[in-house]
């Protein structure tokens, strides 16, 4: 499976974003779509999950409530709507792909990861 991350940027405080994750090759083995993030000097930490077929959702309590995981499957595509920007929501972002029937919020057990997308939150 390929992931390509895209739809980085930089957005001021309060301003929205998303970001797009086309995913390539082997889809049909991907039970989970997940998105984590990464800042300066932090561990990379779980933002979001997608069940690939059955589309439910999970999220790390720091953005629930303001961002959204959505798929398309006809375009093997996973979405992060990102609301309510705060600057400790910037980081890099990074889609991965879990070939796991079992839900993880661990990076160490996703076996697939894009590249990465820069989002920044500055006035």
């Amino acid at each position: 499976v390929q992931l390509q991350a895209s739809g980085g940027g930089l957005v001021q405080p309060g301003d929205s974003l998303r970001v797009s994750c086309a995913a390539s090759g082997r889809t049909g083995s991907v039970y989970f779509m997940g998105w984590f993030r990464q800042a300066p000097g932090k561990e990379r930490e779980f933002v979001a999950r997608i069940h690939w077929k059955a589309s439910s959702t999970y999220y790390a309590d720091s953005v629930k409530g303001r961002f959204t995981i959505s798929r398309d499957r006809a375009k093997s595509t996973v979405y992060l709507q990102m609301s309510s920007l705060k600057p400790e929501d910037a980081a890099v972002y990074y889609c991965a792909a879990d070939t796991d029937s079992i839900p993880t919020i661990w990076p160490r057990d996703y076996n697939y990861w894009g590249q990465g997308t820069l989002v920044t939150v500055s006035s």
